[in-house]
C-alpha cells in the first residue's frame, strides 16, 4: 500500500463498479465486503488480491472487520457503498430497533466502529420517499450523531457524461466539517429528459453493431417467433402499448398496475412501465437494471442489448469481466454504480478534503458529443 494513498473499504460492494471508480482516482480499497457470491468473483477477478469477501453485513461484527484489518478507529480514510433499500415502515425512535431496518443500522455501526473522515453512500430515488422519508431523515440524524456533516443530492446521471438516464440519491460525509461540493454538471437535463450534448447510446455502444464479440459478452442473441414479430413492428422510441393487441403480452395489464417500493401507484410516476421498448441512438439509454436485456431493443437491429452493450451505457470497460450466469451478471450490472460517475466523486472528496498529504491527478474527461 503506498503511504499517501487514501484506504477505503466497500461495502455492499456488489461487482465492484463504486471500487472501479474510486480506484481509478487513486484511492486504495484495501477490503470490500459482499453476499452474493457470483458478484465476489466478478470483483476478485477485476481487482488484485482477493480483497472482496463475504459478509452479511446485517449480522457482522465491524470491529472485528476492522481489527481484522490491523485498524483503529479514526485510521480509515473512507467508506463507499449503501445498503439496498429496503421498503421501511417503521417511524420515529422505534427505527433503529426494528429489525427490518437491519442494513441502516448496520451501516451506521460500520461509521461508528470505523470512523472514517469520509463516507458516500449510494441509493435508489425510493430512498427519499421511503416511509414517507423517515428512513433518510433517520439515517442522516444517526450519521450527525456520530459526527458527520452530509450532504445529499439527487443526482440525473445523464448530468454527468454517463449514456443513461439514471437517478440516485448519494450522501457523502466529512466528521472534520470540510464542505463537500457535488461534481459540476456537465450537461444539464434540467426541463427535459436530455438536451442536444449529452453522452448518447450511440457514444456507448455504435461500434458494437453488426459483429458478435463472445469473450466480451457481447454477443446477439437471434429472437424468432411472436417476440420477433413485436421487436420488428416496434419504431425508435415505441414501446409495448404500441404494440396492436395481437402482439401484445399477457402481462401487460399486470405491469401497469405495478407499485415501486415506496407504495406510489406508477400513474402517479409518469405512467406504467413500458416492457420492451425501442431505445434511440440520439439519447442517453433508459435506466440499466437487471432485465435490460429482455426489455431494451437495439436502436437499428431486430434484437435485445447484449451483456457488454449493457455494461457499456453502466460505464464498465471492455476489460472488466462479469463472472456466473446470463442472469446473475444482468444482476451485477444493474446494481452497480457507474465506474465514470464514482470516479467523479471520488475526486470531489478530494477536491474538498484539501490535505497536502494525499496528492491526485483529476481526469480530464470531455463530455462533448
Amino acid at each position: 500500500m503506498q503511504p499517501n494513498k487514501w484506504k477505503a473499504i466497500s461495502l455492499f460492494a456488489g461487482a465492484g463498479g463504486c471500487s472501479l471508480g474510486f480506484s481509478d482516482a487513486g484511492v486504495e480499497i484495501i477490503s470490500a465486503y459482499e453476499n452474493a457470491e457470483s458478484a465476489i468473483k466478478t470483483y476478485n477477478k477485476n481487482f488484485t488480491g482477493d480483497k472482496c469477501h463475504n459478509v452479511d453485513l446485517a449480522t457482522c461484527n465491524f470491529e472485528e472487520l476492522r481489527d481484522d484489518l490491523g485498524l483503529k478507529r479514526g485510521d480509515l480514510d473512507l467508506i463507499i457503498g449503501g445498503p439496498p433499500c429496503q421498503g421501511f415502515t417503521t417511524a420515529g425512535n422505534r427505527f433503529w430497533a426494528d429489525p427490518r431496518n437491519k442494513l441502516a443500522q448496520n451501516y451506521a455501526k460500520a461509521l461508528e466502529s470505523f470512523h472514517p473522515r469520509w463516507f458516500m453512500m449510494e441509493n435508489v430515488e425510493g430512498m427519499l420517499t421511503t416511509a414517507k422519508g423517515v428512513y433518510v431523515v433517520e439515517c442522516i440524524r444517526k450519521m450527525i450523531e456520530l459526527g458527520y456533516s452530509v450532504y445529499l443530492r439527487k443526482v440525473y446521471m445523464q448530468e454527468y457524461g454517463i449514456p443513461q438516464r439514471r437517478k440516485r440519491v448519494i450522501l457523502v460525509g466529512n466528521k472534520d466539517g470540510k464542505a463537500f461540493e457535488f461534481p459540476k454538471v456537465a450537461k444539464s437535463a434540467s426541463g427535459a429528459i436530455y438536451r442536444n450534448g449529452t453522452t448518447t447510446l450511440r457514444d456507448a455502444i455504435g461500434d458494437l453493431e453488426n459483429k458478435d464479440i463472445p469473450a466480451i459478452d457481447h454477443i446477439r442473441k437471434q429472437e424468432s417467433g411472436i417476440q420477433l414479430e413485436r421487436i420488428a413492428y416496434l419504431s425508435t422510441g415505441q414501446s409495448m402499448k404500441d404494440l396492436p393487441e395481437h402482439l401484445q403480452h399477457d402481462s401487460f395489464k399486470r405491469r401497469a398496475s405495478r407499485r415501486v417500493c415506496d407504495g406510489t401507484p406508477t400513474e402517479k410516476r409518469g405512467g406504467a412501465p413500458s416492457g420492451l421498448k425501442r431505445l434511440s441512438y440520439e439519447e442517453p439509454c433508459l435506466t440499466i437494471t437487471s432485465a435490460a436485456t429482455t426489455e431494451f431493443i437495439h436502436p437499428t437491429e431486430n434484437r435485445m442489448l447484449t451483456i457488454r452493450e449493457c455494461a457499456r451505457i453502466q460505464t464498465f470497460p471492455d476489460t472488466f469481466v462479469f463472472e456466473g450466469t446470463d442472469a446473475q451478471k444482468m444482476q451485477q450490472i444493474g446494481n452497480a454504480i457507474p465506474p465514470r460517475f464514482a470516479k467523479q466523486i471520488a475526486e470531489q472528496i478530494f477536491l474538498a478534503d484539501d490535505n497536502p498529504k494525499f496528492q491526485f491527478s483529476p481526469s480530464l474527461v470531455d463530455y462533448e458529443v
